[in-house]
């Protein structure tokens, strides 16, 4: 806080900036000195308090009823949010990932049947010459035209 008091121009001393000697007037760089070392010893904390006394009570208490009133509103903004993404993913989780997980092992099956399929029709050809007419009507056993290497299933 900041004390006030009340000062004697008989009793200050020569050294003193507030002095109304004519020396003190003169030498204002050693009067400025002693000030700027006075104010040295002052930290930041102790002029933002003393500012208080400067601002009206008024408007000291409307400023914290709205700042007071921010930060209540972003507390309880930021809550409700978090409710709302706690809510989400543990419904995408709870829901979600089985769906997946279902979905997935459905095409994989699918999958299966398709290759045990694709396999079954391999295996079948492999086991029945094809026959084809030749010039008379007779039917004979052709030879299977070379393709190359096909994987099973194509």
């Amino acid at each position: 806080m900041v004390k006030v008091e009340i000062v004697d121009e008989k009793e200050t001393s020569p050294n003193s900036p507030y002095a109304s000697s004519s020396s003190s007037r003169t030498s204002s760089s050693v009067s400025l000195s002693s000030v700027s070392s006075e104010l040295a010893d002052e930290s930041l904390i102790d002029r933002i308090a003393a500012l208080v006394d400067i601002v009206p009570p008024t408007t000291r208490y409307s400023i914290s009823t709205k700042v007071s009133k921010a930060t209540s509103f972003v507390f309880q903004t930021g809550r409700i949010l978090g409710n709302v993404a706690w809510v989400v993913a543990t419904s995408a989780l709870l829901v979600g990932l089985p769906l997946v997980l279902a979905l997935e092992d459905e095409a994989r099956i699918v999958q299966q049947e398709k290759e045990e399929l694709a396999r079954q029709q391999g295996a079948q050809t492999m086991m029945v010459p094809q026959l084809q007419p030749t010039g008379s009507n007779s039917i004979e056993p052709s030879k299977p035209k070379q393709q190359g290497i096909v994987p099973p299933g194509f």
